[in-house]
């Protein structure tokens, strides 16, 4: 049976200090998680299944069960219930042997980075995501870097958070050989991180409140202070793509944000 929606009024999405203004995105109710990168937006519902969105209708992608999606230069990547690791290729998931993780990200500069069951952060080169197109292993770098959660931009580096909610950012990732330097943890407490292709950086803390980064720059990739974008109730998820700041509610549904 269909779940019924529920109505969320506008004005109660309104951001009015910042300039906020948030709607109804297109629904999939029961939704999870979503990502956003190079103008296309993914996500995953509570069945495990992936989607897409084209126009104002998700569309399922493959047949693979997948509990996280990311989408970003490295293509479409995945990861299912068991932690396997999926690239999606020719209009299906094609699964990968070797390492398994619990959240993979490919919006960097051609680079997958991902954090493992044990909460290692892990970076697969440019080099190899760029050609893996069947089943096989891959080899994947560690980072040296206790994470739970981790977020890479094509500008400005690298961001992530670890099990004491502890932010951090890496200043420079090489994608063709995961080198990474200049990791610093910045103020403030959250339980994920987003960045944005243009280098916009969001958090979500562990009460489900929003924070933008504001500040960065070439010179100054951790920025300088954050900033909350008030939202009336708590949110479990979200992504950030081309001026658009995507949500996903503890409901389950799906908001769209805007300056």
């Amino acid at each position: 049976m269909r779940a019924v929606a529920v109505f969320v009024p506008v004005l109660c999405y309104l951001a009015v200090a910042h300039a906020w203004t948030c709607r109804e995105a297109p629904q999939h109710y029961f939704a999870v998680q979503i990502d956003a990168g190079l103008g296309q937006v993914v996500m995953t519902d509570r069945d495990n299944l992936a989607y897409s969105l084209s126009g104002s209708t998700w569309y399922r992608l493959g047949t693979a069960r997948l509990k996280h999606v990311s989408v970003g230069s490295a293509g479409i990547w995945g990861v299912d219930a068991s932690n396997r690791v999926y690239k999606y290729v020719s209009g299906n998931f094609v699964l990968s042997d070797g390492l398994s993780l619990r959240q993979v990200d490919a919006g960097g500069s051609g680079q997958v980075v991902g954090i493992s069951t044990s909460n290692t952060a892990y970076c697969l080169k440019s080099t190899i995501v760029s050609t893996y197109a069947q089943v096989s292993v891959l080899s994947w770098d560690s980072l040296s870097r206790n994470l739970i959660y981790y977020s890479c931009g094509p500008l400005f580096g690298c961001w992530g958070t670890d099990a004491a909610n502890r932010i951090y950012v890496t200043q420079r990732i090489i994608p063709n050989t995961c080198e990474t330097s200049g990791w610093v943890v910045t103020d403030g407490a959250a339980k994920m991180a987003e960045v944005g292709s243009d280098g916009t950086v969001f958090v979500l803390n562990a009460q489900g409140s929003v924070f933008q980064r504001i500040g960065i720059t070439s010179s100054a990739p951790q920025g300088t202070q954050w900033v909350h974008i008030p939202v009336c109730m708590p949110i479990n998820h979200l992504t950030y793509d081309l001026g658009t700041l995507w949500l996903v509610t503890s409901g389950g549904t799906l908001m769209q944000c805007t300056q």
